[in-house]
């Protein structure tokens, strides 16, 4: 993990800080509709609550699919003067252009859980995710434990090309294929909505009925599939693997429909990111990657202080 050494833009977000004892914060995310983004909020304001110098504000568009929304919103941050900006693109490349106008106003800004497209570094300043190659590759591990290595293996992802999804779903498919002979089937990307991904999983059932395993790649994915899963009466034939931990989610692995889903640390994807940025205008340094984690949550490991404390 390296260190940004900030020089010449310590000094510049510094100055800025020094200018400003006391401002906005804008956290912006991908949707405001989801449990997953709802959680990054809470540790949002836990950072927030834990000083008294900056306010902050959480904002993001009805859908991940609205791109346009959500360039808006930071472009309307930049424009009202915030402090900080934390933000988690919905396209890696559609923000890129704000987050380099945001660095031209002094505006210091910590990306979260999805990269911008490669070129951009350097116009943020720091980068907080799951390390999603790594997190893919572990659930495609469990894959292999629950299926077998032989067989169909089903895929259903959310937004294609998002940077979050490259490495998760990119890197899960990788490590199936160099060890195992399962077969990809996929993937179907549900725009990550729910309804979407249920009439999808349903269609991909039927037309599979030999599946061996199937994979949802993010909440409102994964709770489709496992509605799917169940109104086609699989419920425990099938391996079925998601990603995030919602109340939804948690049944599905208790009831046995899902043999188990990765969670990642939402809450402090919010509270990390928004120290993070305090410390950047105060002119301290910090980690160019911060990784927030993953933890594989099963029947045996649900009631555990470990998964509940990424669980929401």
């Amino acid at each position: 993990m390296k260190t940004i050494k900030m020089g010449l833009l310590t000094s510049v977000f510094a100055l800025a800080a020094g200018s400003v004892q006391a401002g906005e914060i804008a956290v912006i995310v991908k949707t405001t509709s989801s449990n997953f983004w709802q959680n990054v909020n809470r540790g949002a304001e836990a950072a927030i609550d834990a000083q008294s110098e900056h306010t902050y504000t959480f904002d993001g568009p009805a859908t991940e699919s609205a791109i346009a929304d959500q360039v808006n919103m930071v472009e309307n941050a930049i424009n009202r003067g915030v402090s900080g900006i934390v933000l988690a693109p919905s396209d890696p490349s559609s923000l890129a252009p704000s987050v380099k106008r945001a660095f031209e106003a002094g505006i210091p800004v910590v990306i979260i859980d999805s990269a911008l497209e490669d070129g951009a570094e350097g116009t943020y300043q720091a980068f907080l995710s799951t390390d999603n190659c790594a997190a893919g590759e572990a659930v495609a591990q469990r894959m292999i434990e629950e299926a077998g290595t032989e067989g169909k293996v089903g895929i259903m992802s959310y937004v294609a090309g998002v940077g979050s999804e490259i490495g998760r779903v990119g890197c899960f498919s990788d490590y199936l294929t160099e060890n195992s002979d399962l077969e990809i089937v996929g993937p179907l990307y549900s725009q990550s909505q729910m309804a979407l991904a249920l009439n999808q999983t349903t269609d991909m059932l039927a037309s599979n009925p030999d599946m061996v395993g199937i994979f949802g790649a993010n909440e409102p994915t994964a709770v489709g599939m496992g509605r799917a899963i169940v109104q086609a009466g699989k419920a425990g034939s099938i391996a079925a693997l998601g990603f995030d931990g919602n109340e939804d989610l948690q049944e599905f692995v208790r009831d046995g429909v899902l043999a188990a889903t990765a969670v990642q640390g939402s809450f402090a994807m919010g509270e990390m990111g928004v120290n993070a940025v305090i410390d950047i205008m105060n002119g301290e340094e910090v980690d160019s990657f911060i990784n927030t984690g993953v933890v594989l949550v099963d029947s045996d490991n649900i009631d555990t202080d470990e998964a509940q404390n990424v669980l929401y």
